[in-house]
């Protein structure tokens, strides 16, 4: 379907409503225009300090991927194949490729889905913040709020790393139960006749339903994250975007604000909501490359960026509710980031349903950005192709 929301009114079946938004093909305009859908803060950048990305254009035609079926395909042919929206690549700090289609541009704000925990993940990771959270601190500590529920005696660090015994169905095909009830609370479903109004903080209160010993198997479980989100509130005594803004995302150099959606009470969708354009999450995966620091100024500590490579438990990964999607892979999750730690080396990357990614290979300083708008939340085929795709540019870009 092509001319959404480009006529003023859009004729209804062009229209992209609460209702539809995350479905295709009303996410090819949506996943770039959330604000207009979503009640969203700001997470301001610094327009005197932003970090300037050169350009060193490198042709990617000769990189090729196999399909499931065996088919070889063209780097152009895999963009069309995994529904991309945008796309940059960097290679020792500079551009060697760009790419964006479905109306994004350069400066398009597009969400992150769950590579927004990710982001969180590199924020505990900050000195200021790590000072007051610390990751063995009870959240009930910051959160009474939950304590009486299956979050008693959970910590920051099982949190970081989903390993909490919390039952909950992360089933993103479900029409009813407590997924629709958190997409409600959250501002992301529209709210049926009927409905009392919900709340984020309100529906974590309610998760009340343990799974087993917090610290087991790796447990997916978004909420958690949310959770987190408050906590940090809590521990710096301010609101998550503006600790995100002052932080991290100035200090890194974004070229623009991104931005995160809110609930009714101005709750961050921390789990799922951030929205930022491509280059400035390329920006994110540079930090990485670096260390942790821009300049002579060490944003992120180097020891907790290779804790995120090397602090994973891979018994827990292995016998985690993720692992069926990597079957066979060398896989850790550690501080909302997963590792690949493969025959190439470590890979550090995130993901977001319906095809958002951030790949950061730090000894070859690659980082790879990539947004789309994949009709299925978690395509086991598409997430296939697109790591065989990653192993191709790794190793055409850097030899």
């Amino acid at each position: 379907m092509s001319g959404l929301m480009d006529t003023f009114p859009a004729p209804e079946a062009q229209q992209v409503t609460l209702a539809n938004w995350r479905t295709s093909p009303y996410s090819r305009w949506a996943f770039h225009h959330v604000s207009e859908l979503i009640p969203t803060a700001e997470i301001a950048h610094d327009p005197t300090s932003v970090r300037a990305l050169a350009s060193a254009p490198l042709s990617l035609a000769p990189v090729q991927v196999t399909d499931a079926s065996g088919r070889t395909m063209t780097h152009a042919e895999f963009l069309l194949a995994s529904d991309s929206d945008g796309l940059v690549i960097l290679h020792r700090g500079r551009i060697v490729a760009e790419h964006y289609a479905n109306g994004m541009t350069g400066h398009s704000p597009h969400i992150l889905m769950s590579v927004s925990k990710s982001m969180l993940g590199l924020l505990a990771g900050v000195r200021e913040v790590q000072k007051e959270l610390r990751p063995e601190r009870p959240v009930t500590d910051l959160v009474p709020e939950v304590g009486n529920g299956s979050y008693a005696g959970i910590s920051i660090r099982h949190l970081l790393d989903m390993r909490a015994g919390i039952v909950y169905d992360e089933n993103y095909a479900e029409t009813g139960g407590p997924i629709v009830e958190y997409r409600k609370a959250m501002g992301w479903n529209p709210v049926e006749p009927g409905d009392r109004p919900a709340d984020v903080r309100s529906f974590l209160a309610s998760l009340n339903e343990p799974s087993g010993p917090h610290g087991g198997p790796t447990n997916y479980v978004s909420p958690g994250t949310d959770l987190l989100g408050w906590a940090i509130e809590r521990a710096m005594g301010r609101r998550y975007v503006d600790v995100f803004s002052e932080l991290l995302w100035q200090p890194l150099g974004a070229e623009r604000s991104a931005g995160i959606t809110v609930d009714r009470l101005g709750a961050p969708r921390a789990a799922g909501g951030m929205c930022m354009a491509t280059r400035d999450l390329a920006r994110v995966g540079q930090l990485l490359v670096e260390g942790g620091a821009r300049s002579t100024r060490q944003i992120v500590p180097e020891s907790w960026i290779a804790d995120l490579e090397q602090g994973g438990d891979r018994d827990a990964w292995d016998k985690g509710t993720l692992a069926p999607y990597f079957p066979g892979a060398p896989m850790t999750y550690r501080a909302k980031w997963y590792a690949d730690h493969g025959p190439r080396g470590p890979l550090l990357f995130c993901l977001g349903i319906h095809g958002q990614n951030l790949f950061v290979d730090r000894r070859r300083e690659l980082v790879i950005a990539k947004f789309s708008s994949q009709s299925t939340g978690l395509d086991a085929a598409k997430m296939a192709l697109t790591t065989r795709w990653v192993q191709a540019v790794r190793d055409f870009v850097t030899g």
